[in-house]
Order: C-alpha cells, then structure tokens, then sequence
C-alpha cells in the first residue's frame, strides 16, 4: 500500500513548553483514521505541523513521499486541510471562496465532486452569499468543502463536525468513508466524537500528553465493534488510565 502520511520523530514547542514529542507516524491509501484524546493532547498542534501551518520544533513530516519542510508545493498539492472557520474571508461570497481555492491547486473551475458535496451538505443554497453572512454550521460547511477540494490523496481535518446538524455531519462521514474505501484517500480527522471513530473509521489513535500512546488497527476495532460490552470510549479510558501511573513516575 502507498504511504501517503508519514511522521518521523516529529516534537513542538512554544518556548520551553514541549507540546509534541517525537511523533512517529504511518499512514497509507484507503485509511480513514480517528486521532483522539484528551484537551490539551497535542491533537490540533499536530495537525498544525504537519499541515505545514506551523513549523515542527525537530523531525520530518513526508507527504507522499515529499519532505514538507524541503518540498513544500510538491508536498501540499497532495494535502486537503480544512481551513479555519473563523478565518474565511467575510466579503467573499462562498462560490468566490472556491473558485479562489481552486486556481491555487491550478484548476480553472470549481471541480463538480465538490458542487456536488455542496448539494449533499446543503451548502448549495448559499454559495452566492457571502461569508460574513453565514451561520457557524454554514462556515463549517463551506471550511469542509475547501479542504476536500480537488480531492487530494491525503485529507487532514480537525474537528470537522463541530456546529453541523445531523444530516450533514451523518453525511459527511459517509462521504468520507466512501472517499477511503473507493478512492484510496487517507484521512486522518481530529475528534471527540467517539461515536463516530467507532462505527466509520478503520484506525483509532490515542495522543495524551504529546504522545501517541496507543494504535487501533482495523482488526481490533472490528472486534470492539462485534462485543456489546466493549466500546471505543471505553477502551481509550483504560488506555488512559494505564498511562496514568507511568506519568506520574
């Protein structure tokens, strides 16, 4: 399988507080991961580096094959990153935003997959509004479907759920399932919804303390899925209460 994500001893700081420590990281083509873990984890500061939004303090992060610090455009052209809601631009309307969006990844319109997401999260209707006009679901929306535009190879979101309604954020998930399982994209989605990691992802990893503490693959995720008495939640608050006294040595 190709691998599309790879984390080699990545660490952060700010300042001398340490966030990352010497993350190391594997992700391959068809993968629809969940990083999960507590606030404060390192979750949104991970992502952060290796979406190129924030230099790394020490180690490397290859997309594709490509070092992001070395080769940045080759790197990032393979990269969907769901931009900041608060940071979309107000005076734009929507469709102005994608088509933006859209000559940066050197396409002349906006691609039909991503109108079509826009029908399936009933973002269609306002593309022709502008941004400062919209809802906090409605920028969600609109954040989602920039960073899946073109869709690239590797998709990384961060919270993605937050502030949608049911029946878009139910089909968002399924749109990512079926990006995965039909396409090959990697996907690697920041959450604390577990309900979610449970029933549609094929990955779970655990990030406490700047730290990947603990790997889900399919086969035990399966088999979490099979036993009425086990569940995600409940397996990652062991894990975390295993690591607990360790910490504290």
């Amino acid at each position: 399988m190709t691998v599309l994500l790879e984390l080699e001893g990545l660490q952060h700081r700010y300042d001398e507080h340490a966030v990352l420590h010497g993350i190391d990281l594997r992700l391959q083509a068809g993968e629809f991961a969940a990083l999960i873990g507590p606030n404060g984890s390192g979750k949104t500061t991970l992502l952060h580096c290796l979406a190129g939004l924030q230099r790394a303090s020490a180690g490397r992060v290859l997309i594709g094959g490509h070092d992001l610090a070395r080769e940045p455009l080759q790197a990032r052209r393979l990269l969907g990153f769901a931009v900041d809601p608060a940071r979309l631009p107000p005076l734009l309307t929507g469709r102005e935003c994608l088509r933006l969006f859209a000559g940066t990844r050197e396409l002349s319109e906006i691609p039909a997959p991503t109108l079509a997401l826009a029908e399936t999260l009933a973002l269609a209707p306002m593309l022709d509004r502008r941004i400062g006009q919209y809802s906090l679901g409605t920028r969600q929306k609109l954040a989602i479907a920039l960073g899946l535009l073109g869709e690239p190879p590797l998709l990384v979101l961060d919270e993605p759920l937050n502030g949608l309604d049911p029946l878009s954020a139910y089909a968002l998930k399924r749109h990512l399932q079926q990006l995965a399982h039909e396409r090959g994209t990697a996907v690697l989605l920041a959450t604390h919804s577990l309900d979610v990691a449970e029933r549609f992802i094929s990955r779970a990893l655990l990030l406490m303390d700047g730290r990947l503490r603990r790997d889900w693959p399919a086969d035990e995720l399966d088999a979490i899925r099979a036993d009425p008495q086990r569940s995600l939640e409940q397996s990652m608050v062991e894990a975390l209460a295993a690591e607990r006294p360790a910490d504290a040595n």
